[in-house]
C-alpha cells in the first residue's frame, strides 16, 4: 500500500485512500500552491467544495501541475443554499465551470438539509446517470438520513464523508456504512489539532517514531476509512503522506478507539439540517 493505492467504491470506481482537503484554504495562490505541492509529492486525490470558494484554484493547480486529469480523483460538493433539484443541477454546472472540468470523480450532498436532501439526491442521480460525475455520495449523513435515502432511491451513496477521529468514532455510523457498501471518508481527521494533545496518542507516536498526525491518519486507514487531511504547508502535506511504512497493533487501535467521547469539531448534522432547512 502506498500514496497512490486505491479502494473500489460500490460502483467499481476507485478512490485513493489518502487525499488533500482544501477546507479553509484561501482561494488563490494559497490553495493553488498546496494542491501543486500535493500533486508533486504523489497525491492523486483532491477534495474541495463549492462552499470553500476555491474550486477555481484547484482547477488551475491541476492544469499547472502537468498531471493528467484522469490520474487525479477530484471531489466537490453542493452547498446547503443550492439544494433542491433544479438548484443542485445549476450548482453542479457552476462547479464544473469553476474547476474547468467536464466531469468530477465524486459529487457529494454537503449536508442533509431538511425538506431538500431527497430532491438534491435526485439531481445527483441525474448527474450520475449522464456520466458527469463518476460517483455520487453524501457528507455528514447520520444513520437515519441514510435510511431515509434508501427508502426513496435505488442508488446507494458511494461515499459518506463525515467528521471522524478517535474522539468522535460514531461506531454505529461507521458500521452502517461498512455493512451497506458506503465508503466512510474522514474530514477533520486531525481534529484541526484541537484535541490531539493526548498521552495515548503521544505514546503510540513515540513507539513508532511517528507524529501525532501520522498516527491518527494510520488509524483511519486501518478502520477502512478514506482520509483527506488538510494543510497548506509543504512539510505537513509530505508528513501526512508517510503512512505506509508502519502499522498500528490491535491493542493500539483499541486504545485509540477508547478515546471516543462523541466530541465534535464541526456542526452537529441534525442541527445543521434544521437551521438550513
Amino acid at each position: 500500500m502506498n500514496l497512490q493505492s486505491k479502494v473500489a467504491l460500490n460502483n467499481g470506481v476507485e478512490i485513493p485512500w489518502v487525499g488533500l482537503g482544501v477546507f479553509q484554504s484561501e482561494p488563490g495562490p494559497e490553495t493553488q500552491q498546496a494542491v501543486e505541492w500535493a500533486l508533486e509529492l504523489g497525491y492523486r486525490h483532491i477534495d474541495t467544495a463549492a462552499f470553500y470558494q476555491n474550486e477555481e484554484s484547484v482547477g488551475r493547480a491541476l492544469k499547472a501541475s502537468g498531471v493528467r486529469r484522469d490520474e487525479v480523483f477530484v471531489t466537490t460538493k453542493v452547498w446547503n443554499n443550492n439544494q433542491g433539484y433544479d438548484e443542485a443541477l445549476a450548482a453542479f454546472d457552476r462547479s464544473l465551470k469553476n474547476l474547468g472540468m467536464d466531469t468530477v470523480d465524486l459529487y457529494l450532498v454537503h449536508w442533509p438539509i431538511e425538506k431538500k436532501r431527497l430532491q438534491t439526491w435526485k439531481a445527483l442521480e441525474k448527474i450520475y446517470e449522464e456520466g458527469r460525475a463518476r460517483a455520487i455520495g453524501v457528507s455528514n449523513f447520520l444513520v437515519h438520513h441514510l435510511e431515509e435515502l434508501a427508502e426513496h432511491s435505488g442508488i446507494v451513496p458511494a461515499v459518506n464523508q463525515v467528521e471522524f477521529h478517535p474522539f468522535l468514532l460514531q461506531k454505529e455510523l461507521l458500521d452502517y456504512d461498512h455493512e451497506h457498501g458506503i465508503r466512510h471518508e474522514a474530514w477533520s481527521p486531525l481534529t484541526r489539532a484541537r484535541l490531539w494533545d493526548d498521552p495515548v496518542i503521544d505514546r503510540i507516536a513515540a513507539a513508532h517514531e511517528k507524529s501525532r498526525a501520522q498516527v491518527l491518519l494510520r488509524w483511519d486507514l486501518q478502520h477502512g476509512v478514506v482520509t483527506i487531511p488538510k494543510s497548506v504547508h509543504r512539510d505537513r502535506i509530505e508528513e501526512n503522506s508517510k503512512l505506509f511504512d508502519f502499522e498500528l497493533t490491535d491493542g493500539e487501535m483499541a486504545q485509540l478507539d477508547a478515546l471516543d467521547r462523541s466530541e465534535r469539531i464541526g456542526p452537529d448534522p441534525d442541527q445543521m439540517a434544521r437551521q438550513s432547512g
